[in-house]
């Protein structure tokens, strides 16, 4: 609850004060002060503990909800979700950024199977058309909540990978393993909206906006081990480039 969150109003500001009560609330998400989980007090008692207007309150609250940092949920009430996935630009896989951010990645498999390839696959692969190549579909979770939708194209025969073991470990880990050495990626991000079969599976609303990632990796002989298209939910994800000058 939020009995101790501390929340001063400069009544005198320009700034709206729902958007004061908003921003104090996601800094304290940020610092940790509110963790993924924590329940906020009704807008009632918000709104009397601050000296503020019910809509007042409604109107901070629905301003984190569209942000991604608070739920509400029937019989629950309004929780705290975890933060945003912050990602480097770097040649990692979510689980591996998931697992050095202090989170616990979950993994549903929702296809993996293996079949001839078309065209414009096997000229991104670099096989033949009609090749035999393994395909995967994943949802990865983050603290319970689905963050990503994702689909990988692999040459068969690369790793001995099943469902039970992409349960357990990242994709990346896994060819690792089997002596893969991955070495360079051509990556190009974009964002699109949610079909409805891609909201159902990530749990947004149909059309709200996605980060779109397009991967292919090489080994270091120059071979294509893996193909990605990515779908992520915006709300919880984002990527960080360094600039340097030159």
């Amino acid at each position: 609850m939020t009995a101790n969150l501390v929340i001063d109003l400069d009544r005198s500001s320009p700034v709206p004060l729902y958007f004061q009560v908003a921003e104090q609330i996601s800094e304290a998400i940020q610092r940790g002060d509110l963790t993924p989980g924590s329940r906020l007090d009704n807008e009632i008692l918000l709104a009397d503990r601050l000296g503020l207007s019910r809509p007042t309150i409604r109107q901070a609250i629905q301003y984190l909800v569209d942000k991604g940092l608070l739920v509400r949920k029937r019989g629950v009430g309004t929780q705290v979700v975890h933060g945003q996935v912050k990602r480097s630009v770097e040649l990692t896989s979510l689980y591996d950024d998931l697992r050095r951010a202090g989170q616990e990645p979950a993994t549903r498999v929702v296809a993996l199977e293996s079949g001839p390839v078309d065209d414009r696959m096997a000229a991104i692969l670099g096989v033949v058309p009609g090749t035999e190549v393994l395909r995967m579909e994943r949802i990865r979770y983050a603290a319970g909540e689905p963050l990503a939708l994702l689909h990988n194209w692999l040459p068969a025969g690369l790793a001995p990978l099943t469902a039970a073991g992409l349960q357990e470990r990242g994709l990346y880990e896994l060819l690792r393993s089997a002596g893969v050495r991955m070495r360079v990626a051509n990556q190009r991000i974009g964002a699109r909206a949610a079909t409805a079969t891609e909201a159902r599976l990530l749990d947004e609303r149909r059309g709200v906006p996605l980060l779109t990632m397009i991967r292919t990796t090489y080994d270091d002989q120059g071979r294509a081990v893996e193909h990605g298209s990515h779908l992520y939910r915006a709300s919880h994800y984002s990527l960080e480039v360094t600039l340097i000058e030159r």
